[in-house]
């Protein structure tokens, strides 16, 4: 199926040996189709550009009616198909798959963001590392559309010293100094339970002080304290945050990171109808030709 792209993986996983069911039906004869996928509710739309791939790897023509970002309403075509039966079907599931779980991610994401805003504009509502394996980049690439931060991609992005990582180095200060020494240039971030962690990791010189399963009255505490501090430190909250408490946080925060985002969000419906076969230009010519010849050998006249 040409270059191993991550499409070309994803593709493999569901196809494994090859389509039976369509096969079976099909023999090694195929047909052209027509299709639509559409959206069965009103939300964001992700994941447009991932289903695209997957029917281009599959060479069947895409015409595409929306962008990745777009609102959308339930009944929107998000895209035609037309081409190989074999492609189409064997695309479907995997597209839609995309296509569902980006749009929810996305969507999510876009609520959650908007409300926020409202109490602070300069917010940003960040992912997390709690991702399913082999999809982060594609459910990062999700809250990025719904307007939200994607934080770090992985280990290697940046420092966050975390409570594990303090029972290596017990002490906020002595983490952060033996992480400057180290010759690392980039952001540091420290994970805190407490107000007096909070200040201390201010103290010692953390560009972001993360403040773990606080809650509300204790995070506005803790951020007054950092910022009192220096104010050019970001706190971000994270921690049992979710749709319900959000608010309760989004004044005392410059970011808000959530594993809801990406473990949680609902995907959102849409599906893919065949509309019909299309006859291709070379069966169309025949049936022409042959209606054709049908008049030309019709029965002959009896003379006179």
């Amino acid at each position: 199926m040409g270059q191993d792209t991550s499409i070309h993986r994803y593709l493999n996983e569901d196809i494994g040996k090859g389509d039976v069911t369509t096969n079976s039906l099909l023999g090694k004869e195929d047909v052209v189709l027509k299709a639509v996928i559409t959206a069965q509710e009103d939300c964001i739309a992700a994941g447009l550009d991932e289903a695209e791939e997957v029917f281009h790897e599959l060479k069947v023509h895409v015409m595409r009616k929306i962008l990745d970002g777009e609102p959308i309403s339930k009944g929107t075509e998000v895209m035609t198909l037309q081409g190989s039966a074999k492609g189409i079907l064997a695309g479907e599931r995997v597209a839609l798959n995309f296509i569902m779980q980006m749009s929810g991610i996305a969507s999510t994401t876009h609520a959650l963001v908007k409300k926020c805003k409202r109490l602070n504009p300069d917010i940003k509502i960040a992912a997390t590392r709690k991702t399913t394996p082999g999809f982060r980049h594609f459910e990062k690439k999700a809250v990025a559309v719904g307007g939200g931060s994607t934080h770090r991609y992985g280990l290697d992005d940046m420092v966050l010293i975390k409570d594990n990582h303090l029972l290596l180095v017990p002490s906020v200060t002595k983490a952060i100094k033996k992480v400057r020494s180290s010759g690392y240039a980039g952001k540091l971030e420290i994970e805190v339970t407490t107000q007096e962690m909070a200040e201390e990791a201010a103290k010692a010189g953390a560009d972001i002080i993360m403040l773990d399963n606080f809650d509300p009255d204790g995070a506005a505490k803790a951020y007054r304290a950092v910022k009192k501090t220096n104010n050019d430190i970001l706190v971000e909250i994270s921690g049992g945050i979710n749709e319900k408490n959000i608010l309760q946080y989004a004044k005392q925060a410059d970011i808000i990171s959530m594993g809801a985002l990406t473990h949680s969000a609902r995907s959102r419906p849409f599906h893919l109808t065949v509309l019909g076969i299309v006859e291709d230009q070379e069966a169309k010519r025949a049936k022409k030709l042959a209606e054709e010849l049908s008049k030309d050998i019709g029965p002959s006249k009896s003379s006179k």
